[in-house]
């Protein structure tokens, strides 16, 4: 448990991280659109730790298990959002 959810800190620190330098490269939008893909990734990845603490019976909390699962989901849908707008060159980011 302890290892997961030390994973999970990693993994959603990584999305802000990611989303950050992107921003920083936006200069660059090769480089800005792969940091963005770093950061939905990283979200992913922050789901799949949720889902393994949820199958092992660790997070028995299942009400907090599908809150957090929700609200990850929620973000990666807005950075996907972003990603397409990123792509197609829209400047109202």
């Amino acid at each position: 448990m302890y290892e997961e959810a030390s994973q999970i800190r990693r993994s959603m620190k990584s999305v802000r991280s990611n989303i950050v330098e992107g921003y920083g490269r936006r200069r660059y939008k090769g480089d800005h659109i792969r940091f963005i893909i770093y950061a939905l990734s990283s979200n992913d990845e922050t789901i799949n730790h949720l889902e393994i603490l949820h199958e092992t019976g660790s997070l028995k909390d299942k009400v907090l298990y599908e809150n957090l699962r929700e609200h990850t989901q929620k973000l990666g849908i807005k950075i996907n959002n972003f990603l397409q707008a990123v792509e197609k060159g829209n400047k109202k980011f």
